[in-house]
């Protein structure tokens, strides 16, 4: 058991994921019950259209330790997280993406490696050397660029900002939660920015990544890649001009 100071809370967003989400949550309870005490799944329906509020709240009566934020409107993936992270009860956040294709068990490692280490954040990064996955050759050469762009822009040193498996204390990103303005794929980054201005420190570890997608199921394209080129432009904005996160 890894030995918390306090409740752990999962955040787990969803959109139209009636065939997945009842599944991948109970078996996140599964998981993490063996090695944290203390926790919830806190499922955002971020204004699905199918039956994934149902089988979120088939689940809360599977568990009690499950509990629903909803919305009406379809408000992207980064606004869905804040708003968990803001009715998340725990000491420790954690975010799990619907599909479980990064296993929440990685989870004992992020929170063993915040202890040990004394870290705010641990993210998931695919381009650790103890990663295990397959990542095409071109998608390799962009995050290469981008983190380039990130190093130089923001003094990130981050080489993955969008691996959905992250772990932070509370106090870490709570007192920056609704200064988040991104819902797109940028959110992450504009997250971790505002984290590390305010001094707080981030570590990465491996991931090991399962596709449980069909072959045609929606992946990044050119537009996504475009606004988060955008986006990341807008952050900069906010971060020296505006000081907007200090």
């Amino acid at each position: 058991m890894v030995n918390l100071d306090g409740k752990l809370s999962i955040v787990m967003p969803a959109y139209n994921e009636e065939k997945l989400i009842y599944k991948s949550i109970m078996t996140t309870i599964d998981i993490v019950s063996g090695f944290v005490e203390d926790f919830e799944i806190v499922a955002v329906n971020d204004g699905s259209k199918d039956k994934t509020r149902e089988e979120i709240e088939r689940a809360m009566k599977a568990d009690s330790r499950v509990r629903i934020v909803t919305s009406t409107k379809n408000r992207g993936k980064g606004n869905a997280i804040m708003s968990g992270v803001s009715q998340a009860d725990g000491a420790y956040i954690a975010f799990v993406d619907a599909d479980l294709e990064l296993n929440p068990s990685q989870l004992e490692g992020y929170l063993q490696k915040m202890l040990d280490d004394n870290k705010d954040v641990v993210i998931g990064c695919k381009f650790h050397k103890d990663s295990k996955l397959k990542y095409p050759f071109k998608r390799r050469v962009i995050s290469m660029c981008y983190y380039i762009m990130l190093l130089v822009l923001f003094h990130l040193n981050v080489k993955d900002t969008q691996t959905g498996l992250k772990v932070f204390k509370a106090e870490a990103i709570k007192p920056v939660g609704h200064l988040i303005r991104t819902s797109g794929f940028a959110y992450d980054i504009e997250l971790l920015v505002a984290v590390h201005r305010r001094g707080f420190s981030i570590a990465q570890m491996p991931v090991e990544v399962v596709f449980v997608r069909d072959a045609g199921a929606r992946r990044i394209g050119i537009k996504d890649c475009w606004r988060a080129f955008v986006d990341t432009w807008k952050i900069f904005g906010r971060v020296y001009f505006k000081h907007y996160y200090d």
